[in-house]
C-alpha cells in the first residue's frame, strides 16, 4: 500500500513540476518569437506587389493569379491524396 501512495505523490509532483517547466519554456519561446515577428510584414502577396486595385484590369489580373495559385494547391493536394491512397492500399495488403 505504501508503494501506491508513494507513486501517487511522485506522479502528482512530477505533473506539477512538468507543467511549470513546460509553461516557462513555452513562454520564453513565444516571447522570442513575438519579438522576431514585430518587424515582419508577411503577407500572401509576392514581394513588390501592392494591394491597391485602381482598374478593372488590375483586379482581373489579381483574380487570375489567385485562381492559378488555388489550382496549384488543388493539384498538390490531389497528388498527396493519391500517394496516401497508394500507401494505404499497400499497407492493407500486408495485413
Amino acid at each position: 500500500m505504501s508503494q501506491r501512495q508513494g507513486f501517487a505523490g511522485g506522479f502528482l509532483a512530477g505533473a506539477i513540476f512538468g507543467g511549470i517547466v513546460g509553461g516557462l519554456v513555452g513562454g520564453a519561446i513565444m516571447s522570442r518569437r513575438s519579438k522576431n515577428l514585430e518587424g515582419d510584414n508577411s503577407s500572401l502577396l509576392e514581394p513588390g506587389e501592392k494591394m491597391s486595385f485602381e482598374t478593372e484590369e488590375e483586379m482581373e489580373k489579381a483574380r487570375r493569379s489567385l485562381e492559378n495559385k488555388i489550382a496549384q494547391l488543388n493539384h498538390a493536394i490531389d497528388d498527396v491524396r493519391q500517394q496516401l491512397g497508394t500507401v494505404n492500399t499497400n499497407g492493407s495488403d500486408e495485413k
